[in-house]
Protein backbone atom coordinates (compact mmCIF):
# COMPACT_ATOMS: atom_id res chain seq x y z
CA UNK A 1 0.00 0.00 0.00
CA UNK A 2 1.41 3.36 -1.01
CA UNK A 3 0.79 6.49 1.02
CA UNK A 4 0.09 9.45 -1.25
CA UNK A 5 1.60 12.32 0.68
CA UNK A 6 4.95 13.89 1.44
CA UNK A 7 6.51 11.56 4.06
CA UNK A 8 8.51 14.22 5.96
CA UNK A 9 5.56 16.48 6.79
CA UNK A 10 3.40 13.40 7.47
CA UNK A 11 5.89 11.93 9.94
CA UNK A 12 6.00 15.20 11.90
CA UNK A 13 2.46 14.38 13.06
CA UNK A 14 3.82 11.35 14.96
CA UNK A 15 7.15 12.77 16.17
CA UNK A 16 7.81 13.32 19.89
CA UNK A 17 10.70 15.70 20.68
CA UNK A 18 13.71 14.09 22.37
CA UNK A 19 13.62 16.46 25.36
CA UNK A 20 10.19 15.08 26.33
CA UNK A 21 11.26 11.45 26.04
CA UNK A 22 14.76 11.69 27.48
CA UNK A 23 15.25 13.86 30.59
CA UNK A 24 18.38 15.98 30.25
CA UNK A 25 18.05 16.42 26.48
CA UNK A 26 18.31 19.94 25.17
CA UNK A 27 14.92 21.60 24.55
CA UNK A 28 14.04 22.03 20.88
CA UNK A 29 12.47 24.94 19.05
CA UNK A 30 9.08 23.58 18.16
CA UNK A 31 6.36 24.51 15.73
CA UNK A 32 2.91 22.95 15.79
CA UNK A 33 2.05 20.20 18.24
CA UNK A 34 1.94 16.80 16.47
CA UNK A 35 -1.62 15.58 15.97
CA UNK A 36 -0.80 11.93 16.76
CA UNK A 37 2.38 11.49 18.86
CA UNK A 38 3.13 7.78 19.31
CA UNK A 39 5.18 5.48 21.47
CA UNK A 40 6.06 2.23 19.68
CA UNK A 41 6.76 -1.04 21.50
CA UNK A 42 7.94 -3.98 19.40
CA UNK A 43 8.58 -7.58 20.42
CA UNK A 44 11.58 -8.03 18.16
CA UNK A 45 11.40 -11.82 18.62
CA UNK A 46 7.82 -12.14 17.38
CA UNK A 47 7.06 -13.18 13.82
CA UNK A 48 10.48 -14.71 13.17
CA UNK A 49 12.66 -12.06 11.50
CA UNK A 50 9.73 -9.67 11.03
CA UNK A 51 9.88 -8.23 14.54
CA UNK A 52 13.49 -7.18 14.15
CA UNK A 53 12.86 -5.76 10.67
CA UNK A 54 9.86 -3.78 11.90
CA UNK A 55 11.93 -2.33 14.75
CA UNK A 56 14.55 -1.07 12.29
CA UNK A 57 11.93 0.51 10.01
CA UNK A 58 10.17 2.37 12.83
CA UNK A 59 13.48 3.63 14.17
CA UNK A 60 14.42 4.91 10.71
CA UNK A 61 11.17 6.90 10.48
CA UNK A 62 10.68 8.20 14.03
CA UNK A 63 12.77 9.48 16.92
CA UNK A 64 14.82 6.56 18.29
CA UNK A 65 13.70 7.55 21.79
CA UNK A 66 10.05 6.76 20.97
CA UNK A 67 10.61 3.23 19.60
CA UNK A 68 11.32 0.47 22.14
CA UNK A 69 12.38 -3.16 21.85
CA UNK A 70 10.48 -5.12 24.50
CA UNK A 71 13.44 -7.46 24.75
CA UNK A 72 15.49 -4.56 26.11
CA UNK A 73 13.17 -2.55 28.38
CA UNK A 74 9.84 -3.30 30.05
CA UNK A 75 6.96 -0.99 29.08
CA UNK A 76 6.01 -0.09 32.66
CA UNK A 77 9.49 1.37 33.24
CA UNK A 78 9.23 3.39 30.01
CA UNK A 79 5.78 4.76 30.80
CA UNK A 80 6.62 5.60 34.41
CA UNK A 81 9.69 7.54 33.30
CA UNK A 82 7.80 9.38 30.56
CA UNK A 83 4.77 10.37 32.66
CA UNK A 84 6.93 11.49 35.59
CA UNK A 85 8.93 13.69 33.21
CA UNK A 86 5.73 15.06 31.65
CA UNK A 87 4.54 16.12 35.11
CA UNK A 88 7.86 17.86 35.78
CA UNK A 89 7.66 19.68 32.46
CA UNK A 90 4.09 20.79 33.11
CA UNK A 91 5.03 22.14 36.55
CA UNK A 92 7.83 24.11 34.90
CA UNK A 93 5.38 25.72 32.49
CA UNK A 94 6.19 23.72 29.35
CA UNK A 95 3.30 24.29 26.92
CA UNK A 96 4.12 21.30 24.74
CA UNK A 97 4.00 18.59 27.43
CA UNK A 98 0.26 18.68 28.31
CA UNK A 99 -0.68 18.60 24.62
CA UNK A 100 1.60 15.61 23.98
CA UNK A 101 0.05 13.83 26.96
CA UNK A 102 -3.46 14.60 25.73
CA UNK A 103 -2.82 13.24 22.22
CA UNK A 104 -0.40 10.38 22.96
CA UNK A 105 -1.09 6.94 21.44
CA UNK A 106 0.71 3.61 21.79
CA UNK A 107 1.53 1.11 19.04
CA UNK A 108 2.45 -2.42 20.12
CA UNK A 109 3.71 -5.06 17.68
CA UNK A 110 3.77 -8.72 18.70
CA UNK A 111 1.49 -11.65 19.38
CA UNK A 112 -1.67 -11.57 21.48
CA UNK A 113 0.45 -12.10 24.59
CA UNK A 114 2.55 -9.02 23.83
CA UNK A 115 -0.52 -6.90 23.14
CA UNK A 116 -2.11 -8.10 26.37
CA UNK A 117 1.06 -7.24 28.27
CA UNK A 118 0.84 -3.59 27.15
CA UNK A 119 -2.87 -3.40 27.91
CA UNK A 120 -2.20 -4.82 31.37
CA UNK A 121 0.60 -2.34 32.07
CA UNK A 122 -1.56 0.66 31.12
CA UNK A 123 -4.40 -0.76 33.21
CA UNK A 124 -2.18 -1.28 36.27
CA UNK A 125 -0.46 2.11 36.14
CA UNK A 126 -3.80 3.98 36.35
CA UNK A 127 -2.46 6.98 34.46
CA UNK A 128 -4.47 10.18 34.66
CA UNK A 129 -4.76 10.25 30.86
CA UNK A 130 -4.09 6.69 29.70
CA UNK A 131 -3.13 6.47 26.01
CA UNK A 132 -5.19 4.28 23.65
CA UNK A 133 -3.37 1.30 22.13
CA UNK A 134 -3.14 0.09 18.51
CA UNK A 135 -2.03 -3.52 17.98
CA UNK A 136 0.14 -4.74 15.09
CA UNK A 137 -0.52 -8.45 14.26
CA UNK A 138 2.85 -10.16 14.62
CA UNK A 139 1.95 -13.52 16.17
CA UNK A 140 0.28 -16.82 15.23
CA UNK A 141 -3.36 -16.16 16.16
CA UNK A 142 -3.55 -12.36 16.29
CA UNK A 143 -7.08 -12.46 17.71
CA UNK A 144 -6.77 -9.13 19.50
CA UNK A 145 -5.61 -7.09 16.47
CA UNK A 146 -8.20 -8.80 14.26
CA UNK A 147 -11.06 -7.94 16.62
CA UNK A 148 -10.27 -4.24 16.27
CA UNK A 149 -9.65 -4.10 12.53
CA UNK A 150 -5.85 -4.34 12.33
CA UNK A 151 -5.90 -7.68 10.48
CA UNK A 152 -4.54 -11.10 11.40
CA UNK A 153 -1.74 -11.52 8.86
CA UNK A 154 1.81 -10.48 9.69
CA UNK A 155 2.32 -6.92 8.42
CA UNK A 156 4.78 -5.65 5.86
CA UNK A 157 7.93 -4.27 7.45
CA UNK A 158 9.01 -1.97 4.63
CA UNK A 159 8.80 1.83 4.78
CA UNK A 160 5.53 2.14 2.79
CA UNK A 161 3.76 -0.50 4.91
CA UNK A 162 4.71 1.28 8.15
CA UNK A 163 3.65 4.67 6.76
CA UNK A 164 0.30 3.17 5.78
CA UNK A 165 -0.17 1.70 9.27
CA UNK A 166 0.67 5.04 10.89
CA UNK A 167 -1.96 6.66 8.69
CA UNK A 168 -4.51 4.12 9.95
CA UNK A 169 -3.53 4.90 13.54
CA UNK A 170 -4.04 8.61 12.92
CA UNK A 171 -7.57 7.97 11.61
CA UNK A 172 -8.53 5.28 14.14
CA UNK A 173 -11.36 5.60 16.66
CA UNK A 174 -11.08 5.00 20.39
CA UNK A 175 -13.03 2.20 22.08
CA UNK A 176 -13.17 0.90 25.63
CA UNK A 177 -12.48 -2.78 26.26
CA UNK A 178 -13.40 -4.82 29.34
CA UNK A 179 -10.73 -6.76 31.18
CA UNK A 180 -11.27 -9.86 33.29
CA UNK A 181 -9.65 -10.90 36.54
CA UNK A 182 -9.00 -14.59 37.11
CA UNK A 183 -8.37 -16.23 40.48
CA UNK A 184 -7.27 -19.83 41.02
CA UNK A 185 -7.03 -21.66 44.34
CA UNK A 186 -5.79 -25.18 44.94
CA UNK A 187 -5.40 -26.97 48.22
CA UNK A 188 -1.84 -27.33 49.47
CA UNK A 189 -0.64 -30.75 50.69
CA UNK A 190 -0.55 -31.34 54.43
CA UNK A 191 3.09 -32.44 54.32
CA UNK A 192 6.13 -31.20 52.41
CA UNK A 193 6.54 -28.41 49.90
CA UNK A 194 4.61 -28.53 46.68
CA UNK A 195 4.40 -26.18 43.72
CA UNK A 196 1.30 -27.37 41.85
CA UNK A 197 2.44 -26.07 38.46
CA UNK A 198 5.99 -25.63 37.20
CA UNK A 199 6.68 -21.86 36.92
CA UNK A 200 7.52 -22.00 33.23
CA UNK A 201 4.29 -23.87 32.49
CA UNK A 202 2.22 -20.87 33.54
CA UNK A 203 1.05 -18.20 31.11
CA UNK A 204 3.36 -15.22 31.45
CA UNK A 205 2.09 -12.77 28.81
CA UNK A 206 0.14 -10.97 31.54
CA UNK A 207 2.06 -12.53 34.38
CA UNK A 208 -1.21 -14.36 34.97
CA UNK A 209 -1.51 -16.40 38.13
CA UNK A 210 1.12 -14.52 40.05
CA UNK A 211 0.83 -15.96 43.52
CA UNK A 212 -0.70 -13.29 45.76
CA UNK A 213 1.16 -11.98 48.77
CA UNK A 214 0.69 -13.72 52.12
CA UNK A 215 -1.02 -10.62 53.52
CA UNK A 216 -3.62 -10.43 50.75
CA UNK A 217 -7.16 -11.13 51.91
CA UNK A 218 -7.75 -13.45 48.96
CA UNK A 219 -5.37 -15.98 50.48
CA UNK A 220 -6.89 -18.82 52.44
CA UNK A 221 -5.12 -21.01 54.98
CA UNK A 222 -4.05 -24.30 53.44
CA UNK A 223 -4.41 -23.16 49.83
CA UNK A 224 -2.13 -21.91 47.05
CA UNK A 225 -3.68 -18.84 45.44
CA UNK A 226 -2.86 -17.44 41.99
CA UNK A 227 -4.34 -14.50 40.13
CA UNK A 228 -4.03 -12.65 36.86
CA UNK A 229 -6.14 -11.26 34.06
CA UNK A 230 -7.05 -11.48 30.41
CA UNK A 231 -8.59 -9.42 27.62
CA UNK A 232 -9.85 -11.90 25.07
CA UNK A 233 -10.60 -15.38 26.41
CA UNK A 234 -10.14 -18.15 28.93
CA UNK A 235 -10.70 -21.66 27.58
CA UNK A 236 -10.56 -25.16 29.03
CA UNK A 237 -10.63 -28.61 27.51
CA UNK A 238 -9.61 -30.07 24.16
CA UNK A 239 -8.94 -26.77 22.35
CA UNK A 240 -6.45 -25.87 25.10
CA UNK A 241 -4.94 -29.37 24.85
CA UNK A 242 -4.17 -28.83 21.15
CA UNK A 243 -2.71 -25.40 21.92
CA UNK A 244 -0.56 -26.91 24.67
CA UNK A 245 0.79 -29.52 22.24
CA UNK A 246 1.65 -26.74 19.77
CA UNK A 247 3.47 -24.61 22.35
CA UNK A 248 5.33 -27.64 23.70
CA UNK A 249 6.49 -28.55 20.20
CA UNK A 250 7.58 -24.96 19.55
CA UNK A 251 9.65 -24.90 22.74
CA UNK A 252 11.42 -28.11 21.69
CA UNK A 253 12.00 -27.06 18.06
CA UNK A 254 11.82 -23.23 17.77
CA UNK A 255 13.69 -23.32 14.44
CA UNK A 256 10.62 -24.92 12.80
CA UNK A 257 8.25 -22.11 13.82
CA UNK A 258 9.53 -19.04 12.03
CA UNK A 259 6.72 -18.70 9.49
CA UNK A 260 3.08 -17.82 10.21
CA UNK A 261 1.65 -20.17 7.54
CA UNK A 262 3.84 -23.07 8.73
CA UNK A 263 2.73 -22.40 12.32
CA UNK A 264 -0.94 -22.50 11.36
CA UNK A 265 -0.45 -25.69 9.33
CA UNK A 266 1.33 -27.37 12.25
CA UNK A 267 -1.49 -26.28 14.56
CA UNK A 268 -4.07 -27.91 12.29
CA UNK A 269 -2.09 -31.17 12.14
CA UNK A 270 -1.83 -31.28 15.93
CA UNK A 271 -5.61 -30.85 16.10
CA UNK A 272 -5.87 -34.18 14.31
CA UNK A 273 -3.16 -36.03 16.22
CA UNK A 274 -4.56 -34.87 19.57
CA UNK A 275 -7.96 -36.31 18.67
CA UNK A 276 -9.86 -32.99 18.54
CA UNK A 277 -11.61 -34.13 15.33
CA UNK A 278 -12.40 -37.59 16.72
CA UNK A 279 -13.05 -36.66 20.33
CA UNK A 280 -15.98 -39.07 20.73
CA UNK A 281 -13.59 -41.96 20.01
CA UNK A 282 -10.35 -40.99 21.74
CA UNK A 283 -11.24 -38.35 24.34
CA UNK A 284 -12.11 -39.83 27.77
CA UNK A 285 -15.60 -38.80 28.87
CA UNK A 286 -14.12 -38.08 32.30
CA UNK A 287 -12.51 -35.01 30.73
CA UNK A 288 -15.79 -33.58 29.41
CA UNK A 289 -16.52 -30.28 31.12
CA UNK A 290 -19.64 -31.47 32.98
CA UNK A 291 -17.69 -34.40 34.44
CA UNK A 292 -14.76 -32.22 35.45
CA UNK A 293 -16.42 -29.31 37.20
CA UNK A 294 -19.51 -27.69 38.59
CA UNK A 295 -20.00 -24.33 36.88
CA UNK A 296 -21.71 -21.31 38.43
CA UNK A 297 -22.44 -17.91 36.90
CA UNK A 298 -23.44 -14.51 38.25
CA UNK A 299 -25.76 -12.51 35.96
CA UNK A 300 -26.87 -10.12 38.71
CA UNK A 301 -24.42 -8.94 41.33
CA UNK A 302 -24.43 -11.14 44.40
CA UNK A 303 -26.60 -13.90 42.89
CA UNK A 304 -24.80 -17.11 41.89
CA UNK A 305 -26.70 -19.73 39.89
CA UNK A 306 -25.74 -23.14 38.56
CA UNK A 307 -24.99 -23.38 34.83
CA UNK A 308 -26.02 -26.62 33.14
CA UNK A 309 -23.29 -27.92 30.81
CA UNK A 310 -24.43 -30.54 28.25
CA UNK A 311 -22.56 -33.84 28.86
CA UNK A 312 -21.07 -33.85 25.32
CA UNK A 313 -19.21 -30.52 25.74
CA UNK A 314 -15.44 -31.11 25.65
CA UNK A 315 -14.28 -27.51 25.47
CA UNK A 316 -15.61 -24.34 27.05
CA UNK A 317 -14.63 -20.79 26.10
CA UNK A 318 -15.23 -17.65 28.17
CA UNK A 319 -14.95 -14.98 25.50
CA UNK A 320 -14.66 -11.19 25.75
CA UNK A 321 -13.94 -10.32 22.09
CA UNK A 322 -15.54 -11.54 18.85
CA UNK A 323 -12.30 -13.19 17.75
CA UNK A 324 -11.08 -16.66 18.75
CA UNK A 325 -8.75 -19.22 17.21
CA UNK A 326 -7.48 -17.00 14.41
CA UNK A 327 -10.49 -14.69 14.00
CA UNK A 328 -13.58 -16.90 14.42
CA UNK A 329 -16.64 -15.62 16.31
CA UNK A 330 -18.05 -18.46 18.47
CA UNK A 331 -20.91 -16.38 19.91
CA UNK A 332 -22.20 -14.88 16.68
CA UNK A 333 -25.21 -12.57 16.90
CA UNK A 334 -28.29 -14.09 18.57
CA UNK A 335 -31.57 -13.45 16.74
CA UNK A 336 -34.44 -11.53 18.33
CA UNK A 337 -36.10 -14.68 19.69
CA UNK A 338 -32.90 -15.82 21.43
CA UNK A 339 -32.39 -12.35 22.87
CA UNK A 340 -35.93 -12.35 24.25
CA UNK A 341 -36.27 -15.97 25.39
CA UNK A 342 -32.75 -16.56 26.73
CA UNK A 343 -31.80 -13.00 27.71
CA UNK A 344 -28.86 -12.98 25.28
CA UNK A 345 -27.20 -9.99 23.60
CA UNK A 346 -24.62 -9.43 20.84
CA UNK A 347 -21.01 -9.70 22.04
CA UNK A 348 -20.24 -6.12 23.09
CA UNK A 349 -16.66 -5.56 24.25
CA UNK A 350 -17.52 -3.01 26.95
CA UNK A 351 -20.76 -4.27 28.55
CA UNK A 352 -19.23 -6.01 31.57
CA UNK A 353 -20.47 -9.39 30.30
CA UNK A 354 -18.45 -12.39 29.17
CA UNK A 355 -19.85 -14.88 26.63
CA UNK A 356 -19.66 -18.57 27.60
CA UNK A 357 -19.59 -20.99 24.64
CA UNK A 358 -19.23 -24.78 24.46
CA UNK A 359 -17.92 -27.14 21.75
CA UNK A 360 -18.30 -30.90 21.35
CA UNK A 361 -15.28 -31.35 19.05
CA UNK A 362 -13.43 -29.72 16.15
CA UNK A 363 -16.19 -30.68 13.69
CA UNK A 364 -18.59 -28.70 15.85
CA UNK A 365 -16.10 -25.84 15.74
CA UNK A 366 -16.16 -25.85 11.94
CA UNK A 367 -19.71 -24.45 12.01
CA UNK A 368 -18.01 -21.12 12.76
CA UNK A 369 -16.84 -21.03 9.15
CA UNK A 370 -20.45 -21.00 7.90
CA UNK A 371 -22.52 -17.81 7.66
CA UNK A 372 -24.14 -17.14 11.05
CA UNK A 373 -22.35 -20.18 12.49
CA UNK A 374 -21.74 -20.27 16.23
CA UNK A 375 -20.89 -22.62 19.09
CA UNK A 376 -23.27 -23.78 21.80
CA UNK A 377 -24.26 -20.56 23.58
CA UNK A 378 -24.33 -21.37 27.28
CA UNK A 379 -24.58 -18.01 29.08
CA UNK A 380 -23.50 -14.39 29.47
CA UNK A 381 -22.35 -13.34 32.91
CA UNK A 382 -20.46 -10.81 35.02
CA UNK A 383 -18.70 -13.64 36.86
CA UNK A 384 -18.18 -17.38 36.34
CA UNK A 385 -16.80 -20.00 38.70
CA UNK A 386 -15.48 -23.53 38.06
CA UNK A 387 -15.40 -25.88 41.06
CA UNK A 388 -13.53 -29.04 40.07
CA UNK A 389 -14.68 -32.44 41.25
CA UNK A 390 -12.20 -34.55 43.16
CA UNK A 391 -10.89 -37.60 41.34
CA UNK A 392 -12.63 -36.81 38.02
CA UNK A 393 -9.30 -36.70 36.16
CA UNK A 394 -5.65 -36.13 36.97
CA UNK A 395 -5.44 -32.97 34.91
CA UNK A 396 -7.06 -30.79 32.28
CA UNK A 397 -5.74 -28.12 29.92
CA UNK A 398 -6.41 -24.39 30.20
CA UNK A 399 -5.56 -21.39 28.05
CA UNK A 400 -5.57 -17.60 28.49
CA UNK A 401 -5.28 -15.41 25.38
CA UNK A 402 -3.30 -18.07 23.53
CA UNK A 403 -1.09 -19.13 26.45
CA UNK A 404 -1.86 -22.78 27.46
CA UNK A 405 -0.88 -24.86 30.45
CA UNK A 406 -1.53 -28.30 31.94
CA UNK A 407 -3.61 -27.94 35.12
CA UNK A 408 -3.46 -30.61 37.86
CA UNK A 409 -6.89 -31.45 39.28
CA UNK A 410 -7.83 -32.40 42.83
CA UNK A 411 -7.32 -35.86 44.26
CA UNK A 412 -9.13 -37.10 47.36
CA UNK A 413 -10.19 -34.04 49.36
CA UNK A 414 -8.16 -31.48 47.44
CA UNK A 415 -10.08 -28.62 45.87
CA UNK A 416 -9.39 -26.46 42.81
CA UNK A 417 -11.47 -23.36 42.05
CA UNK A 418 -11.17 -20.97 39.08
CA UNK A 419 -13.19 -17.76 39.25
CA UNK A 420 -13.43 -15.09 36.53
CA UNK A 421 -14.72 -11.60 37.34
CA UNK A 422 -15.17 -8.35 35.44
CA UNK A 423 -12.33 -5.97 36.32
CA UNK A 424 -12.01 -2.59 34.58
CA UNK A 425 -11.61 -1.01 31.14
CA UNK A 426 -8.79 0.35 28.99
CA UNK A 427 -8.83 2.43 25.79
CA UNK A 428 -7.94 0.68 22.58
CA UNK A 429 -7.65 2.00 19.01
CA UNK A 430 -9.84 0.45 16.33
CA UNK A 431 -10.43 0.96 12.63
CA UNK A 432 -13.87 2.28 11.74
CA UNK A 433 -14.94 -0.95 10.06
CA UNK A 434 -13.83 -3.33 12.83
CA UNK A 435 -16.01 -6.23 14.00
CA UNK A 436 -15.95 -5.29 17.70
CA UNK A 437 -19.04 -3.46 18.91
CA UNK A 438 -19.65 -1.07 21.77
CA UNK A 439 -22.81 -0.47 23.78
CA UNK A 440 -22.04 3.24 23.41
CA UNK A 441 -21.63 3.23 19.61
CA UNK A 442 -24.62 4.87 17.93
CA UNK A 443 -24.34 2.37 15.07
CA UNK A 444 -24.88 -0.50 17.53
CA UNK A 445 -28.30 -1.48 18.86
CA UNK A 446 -29.51 0.17 22.04
CA UNK A 447 -28.21 -0.94 25.43
CA UNK A 448 -28.79 -4.71 25.55
CA UNK A 449 -31.51 -6.19 27.68
CA UNK A 450 -30.13 -7.47 30.95
CA UNK A 451 -27.12 -5.13 30.91
CA UNK A 452 -26.88 -2.89 33.95
CA UNK A 453 -26.01 0.40 32.19
CA UNK A 454 -22.54 0.43 33.65
CA UNK A 455 -23.63 0.38 37.29
CA UNK A 456 -21.34 -1.62 39.52
CA UNK A 457 -21.79 -2.90 43.04
CA UNK A 458 -19.73 -0.37 44.98
CA UNK A 459 -19.74 -2.49 48.13
CA UNK A 460 -18.22 -5.37 46.22
CA UNK A 461 -15.54 -3.11 44.73
CA UNK A 462 -14.55 -1.80 48.14
CA UNK A 463 -14.41 -5.27 49.67
CA UNK A 464 -11.36 -6.40 47.73
CA UNK A 465 -7.75 -5.40 48.23
CA UNK A 466 -5.60 -3.35 45.87
CA UNK A 467 -3.77 -6.48 44.66
CA UNK A 468 -7.03 -7.82 43.27
CA UNK A 469 -7.40 -4.78 41.03
CA UNK A 470 -4.07 -5.33 39.27
CA UNK A 471 -3.06 -7.58 36.43
CA UNK A 472 0.45 -7.87 37.80
CA UNK A 473 1.68 -6.59 34.44
CA UNK A 474 3.33 -3.53 35.96
CA UNK A 475 5.80 -3.65 38.86
CA UNK A 476 5.79 -7.40 39.23
CA UNK A 477 5.83 -8.45 35.58
CA UNK A 478 9.10 -10.02 34.57
CA UNK A 479 9.63 -12.66 31.94
CA UNK A 480 12.17 -15.19 33.27
CA UNK A 481 15.57 -14.84 31.63
CA UNK A 482 15.39 -18.38 30.26
CA UNK A 483 12.09 -17.72 28.42
CA UNK A 484 12.22 -16.61 24.79
CA UNK A 485 9.74 -13.75 24.35
CA UNK A 486 8.98 -15.01 20.87
CA UNK A 487 6.54 -17.32 22.67
CA UNK A 488 4.30 -14.35 23.51
CA UNK A 489 2.11 -15.01 20.49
Amino acid sequence: MNVNFEPHSFLKEFHIPAYILAPGSEAEKLGDVPSCPVLVFINSKSGGQLGGDLLLTYRSLLNNHQVFDLGGEAPDAVLRRLYLHLETLKLNGDEFAPKIEERLKIIVAGGDGTAGWLLGVVSDLKLSKPPPIATVPLGTGNNLPFAFGWGKKNPGTDRDSVLAFLDQVRKAKEMMIDSWHILMRMKAPTEGSFDPIAPLELPHSLHAFQRVSSSDELNMDGYHTFQGGFWNYFSMGMDAQVSYAFHSERKLHPEKFKNQLVNQSTYAKLGCTQGWFFASLVHPSSRNIAQLAKVKIMKKHGEWQDLTIPPSIRSIVCLNLPSFSGGLNPWGTPNKNKRRDRDLTPPYVDDGLIEVVGFRDAWHGLVLLAPNGHGRRLAQAHRIKFEFHKGAAEHTFMRIDGEPWKQPLPVDDDKVVVEISNLRQVKILATHGCRSRSVHDPSSPTTPHGQDDGERDSDEEESVGEEWKKFGAADTFKIPDEVDISHLS
